[in-house]
């Protein structure tokens, strides 16, 4: 009995450490990008002398969706598990994950090299008009994010499981909130938020066509893994629901009912 006690104890302390840790970068993550991105990249701490910025700005551009494609694969799984204490490998999965993504993000948006050129600074009515367009596409972030699932999102859902004692258990399929319209609306989202910004560089525009083509094709490989786990469920889905552009002027297509 007071073994199992202080087994349960230490599962407590991994999990609320994990969590500390995972939400703590994810705040600061999040700030970076906030910043980095309304002022176009040009506020990077990086001090890399040209033309090898270009080589590290190049690789944190891409550290970011490769690794976070890789750690969503059959081989990079298990990595996940391999970062956390035995037996709460596979539990804190989700928030090892969580983690891993925040780190990158913070390190692209804080160790940035920044060009130097500015091609356009948005000031006045311009300055206003983008600030609410870039406001609002945070705003359909968070919301598709929190229609997603805001535990898997944020790296909750494996410590909260660990430190309850229980097993991790998934949500299910998205089909509600901004997942009625278009199938990806975190990818439409985040794309918005690349191309709301206040202030335009060659270093913006670089980072927001790389990310907005990684945005429309990455999902691609996530609906392999949906139609795996849901079968004929989410190819019903599919077909009711547009993939990245949403149906104007007229609702989703309905299943018939018998």
């Amino acid at each position: 009995m007071k073994i199992e006690l202080n087994e349960d104890r230490r599962a407590l302390r991994i999990a609320l450490l994990y969590g500390l840790v995972c939400h703590g970068i994810f705040a600061l993550a999040g700030l970076a990008m906030l910043v980095g991105l309304f002022f176009g990249m040009s506020l990077g701490f990086g001090n890399v002398p040209w033309p090898w910025a270009f080589l590290t700005n190049a690789l944190l551009l891409l550290q970011f969706p490769l690794g976070h494609s890789f750690l969503l694969s059959d081989r990079g799984r298990p990595l996940l598990e391999k970062l956390a204490p035995k037996p709460h490998g596979k539990t804190l999965s989700t928030t090892v994950y969580a983690t891993i993504a925040s780190i990158q993000l913070l390190l692209l948006f804080t160790l940035w090299t920044p060009s130097g050129i500015v091609w356009w600074r948005a000031e006045g009515v311009a300055l206003v008009a983008v600030s609410i367009a870039y406001l609002t596409s945070w705003i359909l972030l968070t919301k598709a994010s929190f229609d997603a699932g805001p535990e898997v999102q944020s790296g909750a859902l494996g410590w909260m499981s660990l430190a309850r004692g229980k097993k991790v258990v998934f949500p299910d399929m998205p089909e509600t909130g901004l997942f009625k319209y278009v199938r990806q609306p975190i990818y439409v989202s985040f794309a918005l938020v690349l191309w709301t910004v206040a202030v335009w560089t060659p270093d913006q525009l670089i980072l927001a066509a790389s990310y907005t083509a990684y945005c429309i094709f990455a999902p691609r490989f996530k609906e392999q893994r949906f139609t795996k786990i849901y079968k004929d469920r989410f190819r019903a889905y599919q077909a009711r629901v547009p993939y990245w552009i949403p149906r104007l002027g007229r609702g989703t297509k309905q299943p018939q009912r018998r």
